[in-house]
């Protein structure tokens, strides 16, 4: 179990001053369950997961692995112990293959095993296998080896931060089916940030994040159930594609990554 209490993380402001982005959040995470963190931009999300993989150290509370106090712990130290983040925008490595990334991870070179977790993020391992990762890649097919990285691990907490961005539709259903297959068949605390409805669907419970606290925790059906869209008959995309507020009254109109408005069908 992941265990945060009342932790509290603080950033350096505009103007050089202190500012609290997390505040006093407490969770209780269990092993083989999925919690997707959702809510409005700039609500603290990302900060709460990088708090987590020590990025972003704590300055008010604790935070406790399997009984183990990881506070203050490096990011080397918690990837050791189990820990893994995959990044919204994943860091390009010059001269380094798909393969070498991958074999890193999993600190196995089997191609076989190798190709499979790239089938799994929607990627050729023929295409890809042998590729440099550089300018070439795009966001999409960067991200989508990243998160390949992570599948390949043996880890206690899996943090993904919106792995959907960038990604085609046909790439976004393997993916979907890549996190089930990794809760099905390990112990590993997933947690995704995301506003994707496929993605909040997944959820053994939804976390919903703003102004830098834990505002609801809920399960997808009465969290989906709570949304309110845009007038239905205006025929305007932008209103087609975003919703206005949810059940919990926290708005996320204009995100670019809103839930898609159920089809009427």
């Amino acid at each position: 179990m992941l265990e945060l209490n009342n932790i509290k993380v603080m950033s350096a402001g505009g103007a050089g001053d202190m500012v609290e982005i997390i505040s006093d959040v407490s969770l209780k995470l269990e092993k083989k369950k999925i919690y997707v963190i959702t809510g409005p931009n700039g609500g603290g999300k990302t900060s709460l997961a990088k708090a987590i993989m020590g990025i972003y150290p704590v300055t008010k509370g604790s935070i406790i692995l399997d009984g183990e106090d990881i506070t203050e712990k490096t990011i080397t130290e918690r990837a050791n112990i189990g820990i893994g983040y995959a990044f919204q925008a994943p860091a390009r490595f010059k001269g380094l293959k798909v393969r070498d990334f991958l074999a890193i991870a999993a600190r196995d070179s089997n191609e076989k095993n190798l190709g499979s977790l790239l089938v799994d993020v929607g990627l050729c391992a023929q295409d890809y296998v042998d590729r440099e990762m550089n300018a070439s890649f795009s966001g999409g097919e960067l991200k989508r080896v990243e998160i390949a990285s992570i599948l390949a691990r043996e880890l206690r907490i899996a943090l993904f931060d919106e792995p959907e961005a960038g990604i085609d539709l046909w790439s976004f259903q393997r993916l979907t089916e890549a996190f089930r297959k990794l809760n099905e068949t390990s112990d590993t605390t997933i947690i995704i940030i995301s506003h994707q409805e496929r993605i909040l669907r997944l959820a053994d419970e939804i976390i919903l994040i703003a102004g830098g606290k834990v505002a609801e925790i809920t399960t997808p059906d009465k969290f989906l159930g709570g949304l309110d869209f845009n007038d239905p008959d205006c025929e305007c995309p932008n209103c087609f594609d975003k919703p206005v507020r949810n059940g919990f009254g926290v708005s996320d109109a204009g995100s670019g990554t809103s839930l898609p408005i159920p089809n009427p069908a």
